[in-house]
């Protein structure tokens, strides 16, 4: 599915968080976005998927303005996982995963083959087969945020977007879920578009890079051919060194902060 922002702005009271941004992203790829804190990441996801809809500018599903589709039926073919995400205390993983197939369910209707099946995927996809009947609450950081990346990817969707999916997770932890993502967007072509903050999984697990800085695009392209040193110097004020890894992937280490 073709999804494209054109002319986005989003202001909140006198404040400007988004200006004229426009980005036509690739069906079937992995896109990370990124930036400093309070470049509009977020909100761009957001709108991308009518979470926010204090917009001016057109976002569109395969040329329809996503507002003509509204947010019910964008949801049975697009899901975000957010930062900010809570579930009640006794919910189970099943029960959790399972919020993720509302979209697709009649109004009095139970749990369908169809949604048996998702569910069934979703958490052998993220290897918490053995934690169905495990209550989210008492689950590790890696454990939980599995669970809530299986109640979206149970949504099967065809559009999945990714509010800093690593945060507060441990290097393993962070690399697991790296991978999930990655055999999703293999095994079933959805389209991945996520903010991220770590800058070398951005160049090691995606097909294009969305830099936003100072309200607007500053840059966009392949994640390797536009990603360096000299690039998060004028982003991020910082220096930074790169080497090569066993694999021969060019990494970046930021070193220190720029005195200005």
């Amino acid at each position: 599915m073709n999804l494209k922002a054109e002319k986005i702005c989003v202001t909140i009271g006198e404040k400007k968080i988004l200006q004229d941004v426009s980005y036509k992203f690739s069906s079937g790829k992995r896109t990370a976005i990124i930036g400093p804190n309070g470049a509009g990441k977020s909100t761009l996801l957001k709108v991308l998927c009518l979470l926010n809809e204090k917009f001016s500018g057109v976002v569109t599903l395969d040329g329809k303005n996503i507002r003509e589709i509204g947010r019910k039926n964008l949801s049975k073919v697009m899901a975000i996982l957010p930062q900010e995400r809570d579930a009640p205390h006794d919910t189970t993983v099943r029960q959790l995963i399972s919020f993720g197939r509302f979209p697709h369910r009649k109004f009095f209707g139970g749990t369908s083959q169809e949604d048996e099946a998702a569910i069934k995927n979703a958490l052998e996809l993220t290897k918490l087969t053995d934690f169905e009947n495990r209550q989210v609450n008492s689950l590790s950081g890696g454990e939980r945020q599995r669970a809530w990346l299986a109640m979206t990817l149970a949504q099967r969707p065809k559009i999945l977007l990714l509010d800093e999916p690593t945060t507060y997770l441990d290097i393993a932890h962070q690399l697991e879920v790296m991978d999930i993502i990655a055999d999703v967007n293999k095994k079933f072509s959805t389209t991945i578009i996520m903010v991220l903050h770590d800058i070398n999984h951005a160049r090691l697990y995606t097909d294009d890079l969305l830099i936003i800085k100072d309200k607007k695009i500053f840059a966009a392209g392949e994640p390797k051919k536009i990603l360096s040193a000299q690039i998060l110097a004028k982003v991020f004020n910082v220096e930074a060194d790169t080497f090569k890894n066993a694999a021969g992937d060019e990494i970046i280490f930021p070193t220190k902060k720029i005195l200005k």
